[in-house]
């Protein structure tokens, strides 16, 4: 989630390794240095990501399970294109893209056990989710000799967020307590505190791509390559945090109530403006290595520190009543950790034509626990992966990557 492993089929396949060796127009993704490993003229990339998953959400007290799956139009299967153009002469190399970076997505209906408030009242309201990130990224390399390259990127970044949330009123109680809930709309809220059962927000597009809040911004990274040895490639490079405007469009608050009097309405729905607030990707380090063993043969190896701790502490929502009855300010705490990565991946040329490539990545865990929200899965820390490049010509090539993460269960007391 997040962030895919890998950009292109080719490093997707060697699990996602690419900061010392030529995967191609994506190698900008990770390390723009990799372009001046590119041969001299001009290529075009298209490709596809179709990404599936499978999330269970289990109840420890009662045993209830839901699982994610499509309720609509809103969440994936996903599917992602990918392009970029590249063009090397002489001593430079450019070039441009458009790539999804990651996202994430959940959706549990209305029916399950994350749709009851407090007191077993069924709300009939969603509990999803969807993140996208996109990059578009203009990047430029120059090859200072033979053995050095350096690099640089300046990316246009959207994101777009879908999110129904039901939290309880115990939940709202604490966010109150803490003071992680502040405004004018707590005074109205606690007012209807006796019945209250538990608050959802909604800000969701019921669509393919279009989102509930979205917002505009940039980012960048720089890098370079570095040749040890005929056989040794070493690349290092660092991606800065985003820059992004704060994600802006409609919601609706409700405040769930009890059925009983003296309230003959089960909810009452208050519309409104809404903003997630300064809400970014993490900056992050890659080192890597690439080894040839023989003229068939190459391995590589990527170690990279992704800084989620300076940008995952708190979801922040600001929501501003149209009606003029107040603003309300929420801090969901999230307290990500920084996360570790090492990836490893391996390709073998068969012959002119085709060429087998394989890859694994291990990471830390980036949340906790304790924060673990059903519509924000944890973090896959395990991948395999494997694929090849089939040589339709000399001028062109077919290249295809599979990634399967493996199971991650996390589990807290509310």
């Amino acid at each position: 989630v997040f962030r895919l492993e890998g950009f292109g089929a080719v490093s997707r396949a060697m699990g996602g390794t690419a900061a010392a060796q030529d995967v191609g127009p994506a190698g900008m993704m990770t390390n723009p240095a990799t372009l001046s490993l590119m041969p001299v003229g001009d290529q075009v990339m298209g490709g596809l990501d179709l990404v599936t998953t499978s999330i269970e959400v289990r109840n420890k007290t009662t045993g209830e399970t839901v699982s994610s799956s499509t309720h609509g139009s809103n969440r994936g299967p996903y599917v992602a294109p990918e392009a970029a153009y590249t063009k090397r002469i002489g001593d430079w190399a450019f070039g441009v893209g458009a790539f999804a970076q990651g996202g994430l997505g959940t959706e549990y209906g209305r029916n399950s056990f994350l749709s009851q408030a407090n007191a077993g009242v069924n709300s009939g309201l969603a509990n999803s989710s969807r993140l996208l990130v996109l990059n578009i990224p203009f990047a430029a390399s120059f090859q200072v000799n033979d053995k050095l390259s350096v690099g640089g990127s300046l990316d246009a970044m959207w994101q777009g967020l879908n999110l129904d949330l039901l939290l309880g009123t115990d939940q709202v109680g604490s966010l109150v307590g803490s003071g992680r809930a502040t405004g004018s709309l707590i005074g109205p809220l606690l007012g209807f505190l006796p019945n209250l059962r538990g608050a959802h927000f909604s800000l969701t597009k019921n669509q393919p791509l279009a989102s509930g809040v979205d917002a505009w911004g940039y980012g960048g990274r720089l890098g370079l390559v570095y040749k040890a040895s005929a056989e040794t490639t070493l690349g290092a490079a660092y991606s800065f945090k985003s820059q992004m405007n704060d994600m802006e469009g409609r919601a609706t608050l409700t405040g769930v109530m009890s059925a009983a009097p003296p309230v003959p309405s089960p909810a009452i729905a208050l519309n409104g403006k809404i903003k997630i607030k300064d809400f970014q990707m993490p900056a992050h380090l890659d080192l890597g290595v690439n080894q040839r063993l023989s003229s068939q043969w190459t391995v590589s190896a990527d170690l990279s520190q992704v800084f989620w701790k300076d940008v995952m502490k708190d979801i922040k929502v600001n929501f501003v009543h149209d009606g003029g009855l107040g603003d309300l300010n929420i801090l969901l705490p999230q307290d990500y950790k920084d996360q570790t990565i090492l990836a490893l991946g391996t390709a073998y040329q068969l012959n002119d034509q085709l060429t087998l490539r394989g890859g694994l990545r291990f990471a830390t865990q980036a949340l906790r626990s304790s924060t673990l929200f059903a519509v924000i899965p944890a973090t896959p820390k395990t991948h395999l992966s494997a694929g090849l490049t089939y040589a339709l010509s000399k001028q062109s090539s077919l290249d295809f990557a599979y990634s399967h993460a493996f199971e991650e269960s996390m589990s807290n007391t509310s």
